[in-house]
């Protein structure tokens, strides 16, 4: 499988601190033959601590310098990872439309305007009611404003919520993932397998595999693999775990893309 790191964090994001140029520097020490950047947009997030938002402008031209300065040594894609929230999808996809990105990752980090990394979402829930609550708001955003190429770390609400059992399971939530997984397929969108579960004592990657297997069943074939790093160590960790649950799965290969557009196969 081609081997690059689909999900990766700078200083561009306000929860890093990293210089872009480690994270590519330490792509190549690994091996990699291609990386994304992805930093953080995330409209109007609940933590003022965290605007997650950076100036186009300058993002793309660190890009440019890089891409030139490694040229033949790595291939750089010009991504972002776009926190979707329904009461912001004008502003997204004017942003969508004004600048140019190789990649686009859709996620979910809050849902009714809470930080699912704080405990006010899960005040007065379930776990189930969390889960399932979280998933209907993945399936607003698959449905109503599906600008990405891949949506990120599609289960990792399992990672909060402070409860003695965490686990989720694809025959818990089977009708509203089912409703996601085709919903991606028939707008030609993919999933990521994000790796950064095991990072987190997890001991996985977001999805599970019986999620991940699911959309192959369905005939998803598009995936990209990302670590989700924030600082150059972590760059492609746990990709081996990754590239085995993928081919369990039934994969081949996996997704690059350029302008938007998805490649496959071998380096070209």
């Amino acid at each position: 499988m081609f081997f690059a790191d689909y999900h990766t964090h700078s200083s561009f994001s306000s929860d890093s601190d990293t210089p872009m140029e480690d994270n590519i520097r330490q792509a190549i020490a690994l091996g990699l033959s291609e990386i994304a950047v992805t930093d953080h947009i995330d409209l109007d997030y609940p933590d003022p601590d965290y605007p997650f938002w950076f100036d186009y402008e300058p993002y793309r031209a660190e890009v440019e310098r890089l891409r030139e300065k490694y040229r033949g040594k790595i291939i750089i894609r010009l991504g972002v990872e776009m926190g979707l929230q329904r009461h912001v999808y004008d502003q997204i996809r004017q942003m969508v439309a004004d600048n140019e990105y190789d990649f686009i990752i859709g996620s979910s980090h809050c849902v009714d305007r809470c930080d699912l990394c704080m405990p006010d979402f899960f005040v007065g829930k379930t776990k189930e009611e969390a889960y399932e609550r979280y998933f209907e708001d993945v399936l607003y955003h698959v449905e109503h404003c599906p600008v990405f190429q891949v949506y990120g770390h599609i289960d990792f609400i399992s990672r909060y919520g402070g409860y003695a059992d965490p686990t989720l399971t694809y025959d818990q939530y089977a009708p509203v993932l089912d409703r996601i997984l085709r919903g991606l397929i028939d707008q030609g969108k993919g999933l990521e397998v994000n790796t950064s579960g095991f990072r987190y004592g997890l001991n996985r990657t977001h999805p599970q595999f019986d999620i991940l297997k699911r959309y192959y069943d369905l005939g998803g074939r598009i995936v990209t693999v990302g670590s989700d790093a924030h600082r150059p160590e972590d760059i492609a960790s746990h990709f081996e775990q990754a590239h085995t649950l993928l081919l369990a799965a039934g994969f081949q290969e996996v997704t690059r893309f350029c302008k938007q557009q998805p490649l496959t196969g071998e380096k070209g």
